[in-house]
């Protein structure tokens, strides 16, 4: 698979931990206003920028996008960093699940939206609409992907021993988040190297983010379509991913409970849940 250096829009590192925020998409408006009170710098000003504005407003209009926009650039102004160059970044999470240390770390870099049609980035999620149409919008105005796409791919120790080389290094950041999440990041000395070993990697899969991914995609098609002098070496082409090795990764149970089956039997729900599975 292809992937590519960028040059990053980071946290000032003593700064980090307050524009560090959950993803978008795991909380809904009043949890976000919730967890952004009281921090100006909290990166969900921008990723939900419907909190700084009045409680009755409706998430997808015009507004709640500009809005976000403002705020990315404020944000800029007084936290953040732009690197002149670009590079990837070795990224790690450290937590307890069920009463187990777990850890899991990933290289940072850019994977290619072409790659997600082709299905190279595989998928095993349908997405909705109307959510696609809102992170498509919100990466559109701000001319900025505002998440990773979280990837794993089949380990290959080739890059195990690269990534291990950029651990003996000192963290650009390292602290520990609200949820009792560590969180580091180290900056790779050269991203050639990640780039040769990643062309041998066949296929890559989406564990989480499918519409993040969906919608960097169709931004990326609407701008090459409104450039006339498109030639596939824009920034557009590609979008934020975190690729981790499949071994690291825990899997957690995800349960739903159903009060009320609508009229369908349970033998008749098994069946609609494969049918949609196929």
């Amino acid at each position: 698979m292809r992937i590519s250096p960028f040059a990053a829009l980071r946290p000032q590192p003593e700064l980090a931990a307050r524009v560090a925020a959950v993803p978008y998409d795991v909380v809904n408006t009043e949890e976000a206003r919730r967890l952004a009170e009281g921090n100006p710098l909290s990166f969900l000003h921008v990723s939900r920028s419907e909190i700084d504005l009045p409680p009755d407003t409706d998430p997808y209009s015009a507004p709640v996008y500009q809005r976000a926009l403002e705020n990315l650039r404020n944000l800029e102004r007084q936290a953040l960093l732009r690197e002149s160059s670009a590079s990837t970044y070795v990224y790690r999470q450290e937590t307890t699940l069920l009463g187990k240390a777990v850890r899991q770390t990933s290289l940072v870099c850019c994977g290619h939206v072409d790659e997600y049609a082709s299905g190279i980035i595989k998928r095993h999620e349908k997405t909705r609409r109307d959510k696609e149409d809102d992170r498509t919008r919100h990466t559109l105005t701000l001319k900025t992907n505002t998440g990773p796409v979280f990837l794993m791919y089949r380990d290959r120790p080739s890059i195990d021993a690269l990534i291990e080389r950029e651990l003996s290094q000192a963290p650009l950041y390292d602290f520990v988040a609200v949820d009792g999440v560590r969180h580091q990041v180290w900056r790779c000395a050269a991203a050639r190297p990640y780039v040769e070993e990643f062309a041998r990697v066949e296929a890559s899969y989406i564990a989480d983010g499918h519409h993040r991914a969906a919608s960097a995609g169709r931004a990326g098609i609407e701008l090459r379509a409104s450039n006339p002098k498109h030639d596939g070496s824009e920034e557009y082409n590609w979008f934020l991913c975190a690729l981790f090795p499949a071994s690291q990764l825990t899997i957690l149970p995800y349960h739903r409970v159903l009060k009320d089956l609508n009229g369908v039997t349970p033998a008749s729900l098994i069946e609609i849940g494969r049918a949609s599975c196929r």
